[in-house]
């Protein structure tokens, strides 16, 4: 539940920040980062067991998103939305090269890594959240912080900028809440994908583009969402168990099909 209020949160956040319909949690390269991280720690620290996966991935999230945040934030116009998600996009091709490099070269890094990056909450327990929760809380506070800064994002920089608030200050916030969530979630629960793409879309539809009212019910909707394919890959599958990451990518696909073709233009 606390991996799906984050990853719902997050996205959010990301679609906010970069005014993206389309913007996920991976946008700024966490994932990927992420994904290196746990592959370092299965190949040159022999990590197997996901509890000790945690801190390598919280870890290689908050680098990658940096890395992209300072090189998106170079030249004379400073950060922008677009030069956000190209340099998200650019790292996250780098970082999968090297993710893909590591796999063709190690069977043992290949057989541990697969679990891990479907995506679910096996053998994931309390011992996993409890290294996490208190970051994913901050990362929560902060989020709903940056709620009326996203609202005026959504007029534009320039606009925004007009009406006496701080661009550069809501986006350095908004990009540490995003590492603070998508990083914990990952951590915990692998690099689960379209909760955070799919949730904003929904409510949107249901509640109009306010922030604090995206914020406060996307998270509980996420927390639903991954709840929800987390007990249908435990039944329909007995005595096996199919990866809750592959339930939420069967529903959320469809799900965002549904939503692009039912609204001729999303509005952020």
């Amino acid at each position: 539940m606390l991996a799906g209020a984050a990853l719902a949160l997050a996205g959010t956040l990301m679609q906010g920040l970069t005014r993206n319909p389309l913007a996920d949690p991976g946008l700024l390269g966490i994932n990927a980062g992420a994904s290196v991280a746990v592959l370092m720690a299965i190949t040159l620290a022999g990590i197997t067991k996901p509890a000790g996966f945690v801190w390598f991935a919280f870890a290689g999230a908050a680098v990658a998103a940096v890395l992209v945040a300072v090189i998106g934030s170079r030249g004379p116009d400073g950060s922008n939305p677009a030069k956000l998600a190209l340099t998200g996009a650019a790292v996250t091709a780098g970082l999968t090269a090297v993710i893909t490099l590591i796999l063709t070269t190690s069977i043992r890094a290949f057989d541990v890594y697969r679990y891990w990056q479907v995506g679910g909450l096996t053998a994931r327990g309390l011992d996993s959240v409890a290294l996490v929760v208190a970051p994913l809380l901050v990362g929560g506070v902060i989020a709903f912080i940056c709620a009326r800064g996203l609202d005026l994002l959504a007029l534009g920089d320039a606009t925004a900028t007009a009406l006496g608030h701080n661009v550069a200050r809501t986006r350095v916030l908004g990009i540490t809440a995003t590492v603070l969530l998508c990083g914990g979630a990952t951590a915990i629960a692998g690099p689960i994908v379209f909760i955070g793409l799919v949730i904003p879309h929904l409510l949107r539809g249901i509640l109009g583009g306010d922030y604090r009212d995206l914020l406060l019910v996307g998270a509980p909707a996420g927390a639903a969402l991954l709840l929800a394919a987390d007990v249908i890959g435990r039944v329909i599958a007995p005595p096996g168990e199919v990866q809750a990451g592959l339930v939420v990518a069967f529903l959320g696909a469809p799900m965002l099909i549904w939503l692009v073709l039912r609204r001729r233009r999303v509005v952020l």
